[in-house]
């Protein structure tokens, strides 16, 4: 991957980011695995997800850089949390990243909806860029 293409799918994350990540990636929630075992290998929608991606101050739960697409799975939410969460959605949005939130119930409840949301905000990010994959 050359240097200006790995650069800009991470935003200028520094290597303590990156360290979290990977930590983050080997203690994944029982729901992030559930959904990850979905995402990876191109699954939904043909698309490559990365799991555990830094965003450059942040660690997003999976990311679809030819998408710039976040996924997020929420755990029980605590006090800060709502303010942090804005704060890391107004940092992407900057980047032009979109954002998919849901719960670690609705992934381990209802993973084939979760799935379905997820292939329709493809079918919306293709339209948005302009592409679409065979």
């Amino acid at each position: 991957m050359s240097d200006t293409i790995e650069r800009n799918m991470f935003y200028g994350a520094k290597p303590i980011i990156f360290e979290k990540a990977k930590f983050l990636r080997k203690n994944m929630t029982s729901a992030e695995k559930l959904l990850w075992d979905e995402l990876k290998n191109k699954k939904v929608g043909g698309y490559r997800f990365r799991a555990q991606h830094p965003i450059d101050i942040f660690i997003a739960d999976f990311y679809c850089h030819s998408l710039k697409l976040v996924i997020e799975v929420d755990g029980k939410i605590h006090i800060g949390q709502k303010e942090y969460d804005s704060g890391r959605e107004h940092e992407m949005q900057f980047y032009g990243i979109r954002i998919l939130r849901f719960t670690n119930k609705e992934v381990m409840e209802l993973l084939e909806n979760v799935i379905l949301k997820i292939r329709k905000a493809i079918k919306e990010r293709e339209s948005e860029m302009g592409y679409t994959i065979d």
